[in-house]
């Protein structure tokens, strides 16, 4: 090997151990979701969305970069935090909010689909949600 074959790989490495690794996301299953209205005013997007969860199915982990107004049209959402708790179990006719930067889950424990209507306010250009890694829940 060259002296300049064995540098190159020595960086390499160096960057390769300097950068920690990504969290894994915690994908979703089971979720749909379908945009009605969308909206920038000045810095803040408004978008409204429905959201629907089949039985079983759960949204991943993940968070938001502002704001969130929900309302539950049908079914029950199961909602837990990062400490694993119940955070929250909103039924049909439930009007709830979620913070920006919390992470979360939704899930689905019943048998009829649980459909959301949602507002998300969020930073112009920011994404509906985040992904973010399950931290140690066993759901």
């Amino acid at each position: 090997m060259r002296l300049r074959s064995v540098t190159t790989l020595l960086a390499t490495l160096a960057l390769a151990f300097a950068v920690p690794a990504t969290a894994e996301a915690t994908p979703g299953s089971g979720v749909t979701g379908t945009i009605f209205g969308q909206k920038t005013v000045g810095d803040t997007d408004y978008v409204l969305r429905e959201v629907v969860i089949q039985p079983g199915g759960y949204t991943g982990w993940h968070y938001h970069d502002g704001k969130l107004y929900a309302f539950v049209k049908n079914g029950t959402l199961t909602h837990n935090s990062t400490d694993c708790g119940l955070d929250g179990l909103y039924r049909k006719g439930a009007v709830f909010t979620e913070p920006s930067d919390t992470v979360h889950i939704g899930r689905n424990l019943g048998t009829t689909p649980v459909v959301l209507e949602v507002l998300y306010v969020l930073p112009h250009g920011k994404p509906l949600s985040q992904d973010a890694p399950n931290p140690g829940c066993p759901f």
